[in-house]
């Protein structure tokens, strides 16, 4: 897994180089751990390229949590046509934008990133022939789309996977939205498995509802997450939790099916 394994990373992770500390975890599985700090804190002590790839979603600076409706006006009258938003109880995550010593240690630490509304940070990332776009088939005044920016030299990629207010692509398992900024597991689970190896280390320190981590879990590779804010450290405990309870429920089945058990 890399020049460094998971424990390894994650020990290294706070202290001066000759005053390691290691730091408690808000909640761990088998695969990974989630953490209820400050990125930033988390990230200044770790090795250079200690992380395979981050994957995250940081705060756009837009005070989407302050907004009465998420979607566009109309051009005609100037009225909001989007949809309520939902009270997070979070109102001060996304006041303002991150600053770029974050994205400094993001690109210091990790070997490759993917990092979504990299479109607001373009001052801070270099050039990339890789966007990744999300197309989330919406209608009316949502956004038709989302980007990814990625350190790949790959050519531009989109997949589309409905996301459309309570429309979702897969409305037999639908995902009860619990986060203003959350994202699809299956458009996370694509990206790792077209961008990540199977014993890459992922990390998301912007983690908000987990969906990084629960995707991690599903495609079976260790991950860290780090988020400060202490309701999004409970919402990502809780899917993760979910979610590693239906894989093993999976496996036990498969396992009978198979004769094993």
């Amino acid at each position: 897994m890399g020049n460094i394994d998971c424990k390894r990373a994650i020990s290294l992770c706070l202290g001066k180089r000759s005053d390691r500390k290691l730091v408690k975890p808000y909640f761990q599985t088998k695969l990974g751990k989630l953490y209820h700090m400050d990125c930033y804190d988390f990230m200044k002590n770790l090795p250079d390229k200690s992380i395979d790839l981050i994957l995250t979603d940081p705060p756009y600076g837009i005070s989407i949590t302050r907004r009465s409706h998420i979607g566009s006006s109309s051009l005609s009258t100037g009225k909001c046509k989007g949809a309520k938003v939902t009270n997070y109880n979070s109102n001060n995550w996304d006041k303002k934008p991150v600053e770029k010593k974050y994205f400094d240690e993001m690109l210091r630490v990790s070997k490759n990133q993917i990092i979504f509304g990299g479109n607001y940070y373009t001052d801070y990332l270099h050039n990339s022939s890789c966007w990744i776009v999300w197309d989330k088939d919406n209608s009316g005044y949502f956004a038709d789309c989302e980007l990814a920016w990625t350190s790949f030299k790959s050519a531009i990629r989109k997949i589309k996977w409905r996301w459309n207010g309570c429309l979702q692509e897969d409305m037999r398992n639908k995902e009860k939205r619990l986060y203003p900024t959350q994202k699809p597991i299956p458009v996370m689970q694509w990206i790792l498995n077209k961008y990540a190896k199977q014993d890459n280390l992922i990390l998301d320190p912007f983690c908000g509802s987990g969906t990084t981590a629960v995707a991690s879990e599903i495609t079976q590779r260790k991950w860290v997450a780090v988020d400060k804010e202490l309701k999004a450290c409970e919402i990502a405990k809780n899917r993760i939790i979910k979610q590693t309870k239906q894989f093993l429920l999976f496996q036990d089945n498969e396992e009978i099916k198979n004769g094993k058990i």
